[in-house]
Formats: structure tokens, C-alpha cells, sequence
């Protein structure tokens, strides 16, 4: 069929057009919840689709292997955590940073099967890999853009070389923070229940790094903001 044919079949049902796109949403979303509840390495194909109440057929139309419905969730992850991290360079005093971080891990939170089987998945996924890469990268500028906008609005002193080390500590702290978080307590961490916790945990270890290096009254702020996290 030539180019100039097209114009001639029949536009598809606008209802017909939508199923398809909202089967491949809702396959992921399910996806999605059982990653972030059993572990990636613990959810086979089968049992998504029988969650899903879908034939393993209908699931291989829309994702023909495990690594697509992987790949596409990396996908929406990466896309939302460059925007979140856009906003880096906003950041001028401890409040705007407690509030950075905790989004942060808010996001690995909404994604967290990735950092708690992340060894593992960079192992067997080699699209992961590279592209986990870059996600470090990524991390490691806003980190470092953070860290000079505090300087900036006089909450810090640090020095050039000390703040390339700290951003790494940092990084490394906010990447594998859910990993400790299950190795410490594995039957409960990573439950939906102890979110808040573990959130509001890893944003003050994440900013402690930086005690050294704040103005007193920033310190200060720090800590109240960690106390106030702690009591609710």
C-alpha cells in the first residue's frame, strides 16, 4: 500500500483505540505493585497475568518478555526523576533540601523494586545497566547543584573538593538507602506501612552528611526538621 492510500482507510474506532493502551497502563501498574511487593526476581509472567485475571497471551501482546515490562517501568522511573531532579537548582536553604530529598525518596519509594533487587537487575538487563549509569550521573550534578545553592543562600561552607566527595556520599547514601533499609528489618521495611519511616530516615542521613559543613542556625533548622519527621 503506497503513502498516498492512507488517507483512504477508515479512521479506527476511537473506543477500540483506547482499550488496547489502557490494557498495556493496567498491565504495568499491576506489574508494578507485585515488583514493589515481592521483589522483581520473585514475580513471574504467569503470575502477572493472573493477577491481572488476563491470559498469558494477552500479557505477551503487549510485553512479549519480562524485560519490556521492566524496561518501560525504568522508562516512566528515569522520566520522572529528571524532572525532580530539574529542581535542584532551586534549592537555598535546609528546608528546600529536606524537601528535595524527601521527594526523592518518595519517587524510589513509588519505584523501590528497582533499588532492592538493583545489583541484580543490572546484572541480567544490560539496557538497565547502561542506563543506571547515567542515572547516577544525573544524581551526582543535582547533588553537587544542591550543595552550591546552599552555599549560595549562606547555609554551608564547604570547599571544592570536599563537596565533590560529600555529593558522592550522598548519592551513594540515597541509592542503596533501601537496601540497608531491608537488610536491616526484611520482613517489614519495604511495607507500604513503613513508608513514612523509612522515607523521612533516609532524607536525614542523606542531609546529615552535611552537618560539618552547615551555619549553626542551619544545623539547628536540620535537626528540628528531622524531629518533627520523627514525631508524626
Amino acid at each position: 500500500m503506497g503513502v498516498l492510500d492512507w488517507p483512504t482507510c477508515p479512521s479506527p474506532d476511537p473506543m477500540q483505540a483506547k482499550k488496547p493502551r489502557r490494557t498495556a497502563e493496567r498491565i504495568l501498574e499491576v506489574t508494578l505493585d507485585l515488583f514493589n511487593r515481592f521483589g522483581e526476581p520473585n514475580v513471574s509472567t504467569t503470575l502477572i497475568s493472573a493477577e491481572l485475571g488476563i491470559s498469558p497471551g494477552n500479557l505477551y501482546y503487549h510485553y512479549p518478555a519480562k524485560d519490556e515490562l521492566i524496561n518501560s517501568l525504568f522508562d516512566r522511573y528515569e522520566k520522572a526523576l529528571n524532572e525532580l531532579l530539574a529542581a535542584a537548582d532551586g534549592v537555598r536553604n535546609v528546608e528546600d533540601a529536606w524537601l528535595f530529598f524527601h521527594m526523592l525518596f518518595e519517587l524510589i519509594w513509588q519505584y523501590r523494586f528497582l533499588y532492592r533487587d538493583l545489583n541484580d537487575l543490572l546484572s541480567k538487563n544490560r539496557r538497565l545497566e547502561t542506563h543506571f549509569q547515567f542515572v547516577l550521573k544525573h544524581k551526582s550534578r543535582a547533588v553537587e547543584a544542591v550543595l552550591a545553592g546552599l552555599a549560595r543562600g549562606s547555609a554551608m561552607r564547604i570547599a571544592r573538593l570536599d563537596a565533590s566527595a560529600v555529593a558522592t556520599a550522598m548519592v551513594v547514601v540515597l541509592t542503596y538507602w533501601l537496601s540497608y533499609e531491608y537488610v536491616r528489618e526484611p520482613r517489614k521495611a519495604l511495607e507500604v506501612e513503613q513508608a513514612a519511616t523509612t522515607l523521612a530516615r533516609g532524607a536525614w542521613h542523606v542531609l546529615s552528611l552535611l552537618g560539618p559543613y552547615l551555619e549553626a542556625d542551619a544545623r539547628e533548622h536540620l535537626h528540628m526538621l528531622a524531629a518533627n519527621y520523627r514525631n508524626t
